[in-house]
């Protein structure tokens, strides 16, 4: 037998000040695109923003549907639509945030699992690292600097049986 150690490093910041000034509108994009979630039935409005190597930022929000397996994630909603309509551009940073009236959220937000998989496969496929921001409503912001700190163990294409 034998135990393996998995660490990773995590950046905390206690208040949106102390972020470089492309982190901070990042987040700033990421907090209106959660206003704009369709969250009727869970009341957790989640945004993200994606920062392109060109320059240019997409947001997406979580969209939530009565038959809960059909709506999706902030992430992999503004994930997705860059592969569609930028897919040679590489993401360079994502800022996460979100909000509730229903309960208090006590500590940053961070990606479901599957969303860290996407985001996991996406930076290995551009071959370049995904800044991640995450933004509580206590104003805690965590920062790693690469999804695979997220997800060490991904699922990768090498896992799969080919024939």
């Amino acid at each position: 037998m034998k135990e393996l150690q998995l660490t990773s490093t995590v950046i905390s910041y206690n208040s949106q000040e102390e972020l470089p000034a492309d982190d901070r509108a990042l987040l700033q994009a990421a907090t209106e695109a959660a206003s704009k979630a369709y969250a009727p039935y869970s009341l957790f409005n989640v945004g993200a923003a994606l920062r392109l190597s060109n320059g240019h930022i997409v947001t997406g929000n979580n969209q939530e549907n009565v038959a809960y397996p059909s709506g999706l994630c902030a992430e992999r909603v503004a994930l997705f639509y860059t592969s569609a309509n930028f897919p040679d551009v590489a993401v360079e940073a994502i800022a996460i945030t979100a909000s509730t009236k229903a309960f208090q959220l006590n500590s940053a937000v961070t990606p479901c699992g599957s969303c860290r998989q996407v985001m996991a496969e996406i930076e290995k496929k551009q071959k370049h690292n995904i800044r991640v921001i995450m933004l509580g409503s206590d104003n805690t912001i965590l920062v790693i600097e690469s999804c695979r700190q997220l997800l060490p163990l991904m699922f990768e294409a090498n896992g799969l049986l080919k024939a």
